[in-house]
């Protein structure tokens, strides 16, 4: 009894159930890797439930795969569920895995791949690939339908359990199949020959065993062909010489989203959900729909009401009345829900399409399924931090602070490091501090796929982690790559794979001459020293390594920033502005400390040699060293303006420098000797950048009149070659920044002449701080860090912050861990 059916079809698979009752077989044979016929059981297990599938895969190279997705309708689930309630034995019978693994990797013309038939002409409105994937769309035109999904609603779907022969339907596919056949050709796929050759074999096997007591479920195409009488020897002959591969095999989860694509059997189903609902539906399957579809939408806040579902199977049936069909379809339920329950509006129907006709059903394999041991470790960690996998896109809101976040932090990014994308970190809402992560996560059945891959590097994600790590640092070649690890260790909680990571990055450093690399690398090395105050991570190796790559970089930065043209210099001026934001946060933070630094002359522990400008002050250690590298970028003429107004600036940001030498720099910088080029590009190191420049000109007057005043000097002939630069500098600020400076501008011109004019005529400047101004701010700060801190501006106002009382739940500096100063 040979049953044809479509894979994962409803209405095949209540055929296939209702001929098994009528014909009670002695066996079942199924289209599927025979290796699979000892996980058949598995599939009465109370924890199976589908949509799953036959994941096989290359023993050596778990990267080379093939996948058999079963869903609940699909009819070869059916026939496997009747045998087991039946204590009937079930096998599959299609060609196996380790001849299907072997020939995908097979190039076209070896001598291991037997040519494939020739095929006759099509007709040319037949002429498309489609007939030879799916030979349903040629019945459909030849019934004249333009959709074979609707027409084989309509001729299989929709009709399944009417007829009393429980037989009928297969006959009558068996028949179109075989006149397809006979008019376009033997097989569909290249592969048909050998795979029909190897169910017959199995077929004749069967027979010996039970006798003609033998049902076959097998798709459609391949009816004709295992009723032919073949020699037997003619198959045998066939089938050898085929290649071979070791390969293992186990039940994986699958999702509806996965069965709506061309994969596996390449027959893929648009609405994997609406054919979930048509075989579960006992019957009126179109008034349970509008139900559905209903809930759905009043659970998202609109307005439905049982009049809409009322309405909506009305006009449903109506449309499938006119339209001439035996029940209403896919098709008539859309159109009535889009009319009635959607108002006209595609949003609503998109939602109810993703949500309903495709689903997001994810399947769950039971523990007792063959699996590497990094799926049982991964399962195991999954259960024991409450993260289970969902097919469904959604972000998870971490606090490092707490052991089973963190615990979910490093399982999240060891699976990164594996290659296993489960989730992917995004920016966390409404908090910038180091002890918040946000991750999007998204379970796709492809990930056991990678599971399976990662499984060479060890048996638990700890090991496999650790392993991978240290091989990536080894065939890491750029030393930004092994920075980056090296971050994604600390991250990840592999403190076994650290001492190499930082003996190949110690080794990289003091191999790589380039500067710009070396400046790449130290803000990744300063954002993973952060992690240990969160995490209770040991870095002190890092810690050294970053000592000795910032040396490298305040001794090779002067000379790499020499003769640069302005495309380099641009990119110099971004990795100055890196190692000083790095350099900050080793200074303030205490992750590296004085006295962990060299002591030897020129060294980190150095004391800055060169005197403070007029109004800054002295900086020590390894902030002194850096301050004395960027006051050497601010004399050298070799450098080229948009470095040296950058270097001004940071001194300034930094109180090295007092208002009146950066005043006397930049008037220098814009005296009429000055190429206007040059001058223009000091100006955008300077005040450019999106750094807070335009506030600095806001807030100052002198700065403001400087630039002034050169720019309304900038001879004709030079003023076009410097407005680009002078536009792209400012355009960079907000529009209520550009507007003030233009209002300054424009009310300071009335009393141009001098500094001290121009300050008596714009508004918003004063020789003194406004105390009072300065006074209203205080409320604001004792609501941000609590009421007892600030509490002494009340009295004698200060801003002083006071300790909180023992048992006071204000803001204490644990809770400020992470925050910007």
């Amino acid at each position: 009894m040979l049953l044809g059916v479509r894979h994962h079809g409803p209405g095949s698979a209540r055929a296939v159930r209702a001929a098994l009752d009528a014909a009670a077989p002695r066996t079942v044979l199924i289209e599927g890797p025979p290796e699979a016929d000892t996980l058949i059981p598995l599939a009465a297990d109370p924890d199976m439930r589908p949509p799953v599938a036959l994941l096989a895969h290359v023993v050596d190279e778990p990267g080379r795969s093939a996948f058999w997705p079963l869903a609940e309708f699909s009819p070869e689930w059916v026939a496997i569920r009747w045998a087991l309630d039946r204590g009937v034995p079930a096998r599959f019978i299609d060609l196996p895995a380790t001849h299907t693994l072997a020939l995908e990797e097979e190039p076209p013309g070896s001598p291991a791949e037997p040519a494939a038939p020739a095929e006759p002409a099509l007709p040319a409105e037949l002429a498309d690939e489609a007939v030879r994937i799916d030979p349903l769309a040629v019945l459909a035109r030849t019934a004249g339908h333009d959709d074979p999904e609707r027409w084989w609603e309509d001729a299989v779907e929709h009709r399944s359990g009417s007829r009393a022969d429980p037989f009928a339907p297969f006959a009558v596919l068996e028949e179109a199949m075989g006149v397809l056949r006979e008019a376009y050709g033997g097989g569909g796929h290249d592969r048909d020959p050998e795979r029909e050759a190897y169910m017959r074999l199995q077929v004749r096997a069967a027979q010996r065993e039970f006798g003609d007591d033998v049902a076959v479920v097998c798709g459609a195409w391949h009816v004709p062909a295992l009723r032919r009488r073949t020699p037997v020897a003619a198959d045998r002959a066939l089938l050898k010489g085929l290649p071979k591969v070791k390969a293992d095999m186990t039940w994986v989860p699958w999702t509806h989203r996965r069965l709506s694509r061309a994969g596996g059997y390449g027959a893929g189903i648009d609405s994997p959900g609406w054919y979930g609902h048509l075989f579960d539906a006992p019957d009126r399957p179109v008034e349970r729909w509008m139900t559905k579809v209903a809930r759905l939408l009043r659970d998202e806040d609109r307005t439905v009401s049982p009049a809409h579902v009322i309405e909506a199977v009305r006009l449903a049936d109506t449309l499938a009345a006119v339209r001439g069909r035996p029940l209403a379809g896919l098709t008539e339920t859309t159109d009535a829900v889009r009319a009635v329950m959607c108002e006209g509006s595609d949003v609503p129907l998109a939602l109810v399409h993703d949500r309903l006709v495709v689903g997001d059903a994810l399947g769950e394999v039971p523990p007792s399924a063959p699996a590497v041991p990094l799926q049982r470790d991964l399962a195991r960690l999954q259960k024991r931090l409450r993260i289970k996998p969902d097919p469904l896109e959604r972000e998870l809101e971490l606090d490092l602070r707490g052991d089973t976040d963190a615990g979910r932090s490093r399982l999240l990014h060891r699976l990164r490091l594996l290659g296993i994308g489960w989730g992917e970190p995004v920016a966390s809402r409404g908090s910038t501090g180091t002890f918040r992560e946000t991750w999007r996560l998204s379970w796709e059945p492809e990930l056991s796929v990678r599971v399976a891959e990662a499984g060479v590097w060890g048996t638990t994600v700890l090991s496999a982690a650790t392993a991978r790590a240290e091989a990536d640092a080894v065939a890491a070649s750029a030393l930004a790559d092994v920075t980056a690890l090296a971050e994604r260790c600390l991250l990840a909680g592999l403190t076994d794979a650290l001492p190499v990571v930082m003996r190949v990055l110690a080794d990289r450093a003091a191999l790589d001459t380039d500067v710009g690399h070396l400046a790449q690398a130290l803000p990744a090395l300063v954002r993973s020293l952060r992690y240990g105050d969160v995490r209770g991570t040991d870095t002190r190796a890092l810690a050294e390594v970053a000592a000795g790559l910032a040396e490298r970089i305040f001794v090779g930065l002067p000379p790499a920033c020499a003769a640069l043209d302005a495309e380099a210099a641009e990119e110099m001026r971004r990795h100055v502005d890196a190692v000083h934001g790095a350099v900050g946060l080793l200074g303030e933070t205490g992750l590296l400390r004085e006295t962990e630094l060299p002591g030897r002359a020129g060294s980190l522990g150095e004391t800055a040699t060169a005197p403070p400008s007029a109004g800054g002050r002295r900086a020590t250690g390894m902030r002194g060293r850096w301050h004395s590298v960027l006051r050497v970028l601010t004399g050298r003429d070799t450098v080229p303006g948009v470095l040296r107004g950058r270097a001004v600036r940071l001194l300034l940001d930094d109180g090295e420098l007092g208002q009146e030498e950066a005043a006397r720099l930049m008037g220098l910088v814009l005296s009429p000797g000055t190429e206007p080029g040059d001058a223009a590009a000091w100006i955008e190191g300077f005040v450019g950048g999106g750094s807070g420049g335009g506030m600095l000109l806001v807030h100052d007057e002198r700065l403001l009149e400087l630039v002034d005043a050169w720019l309304t000097g900038v001879p004709a002939e030079a003023f076009t070659d410097v407005l680009p630069l002078l536009r792209r500098t400012f355009s960079a600020y907000e529009a209520g920044v550009r507007r003030t400076l233009g209002e300054l501008v424009r009310r300071g011109s009335r009393a141009r002449g001098s500094v001290a004019a121009a300050a008596s005529g714009i508004p918003g400047f004063a020789p003194e701080p406004d105390a009072v101004r300065a006074d209203a701010v205080l409320p604001v700060l004792r609501l941000l860090l609590g009421p007892e801190i600030g509490g002494a501006a009340e009295t004698d106002g200060s801003a002083g912050a006071q300790e909180p009382a023992d048992g006071d739940d204000t803001v204490d500096a644990d809770d400020l861990v992470g925050v910007d100063r």
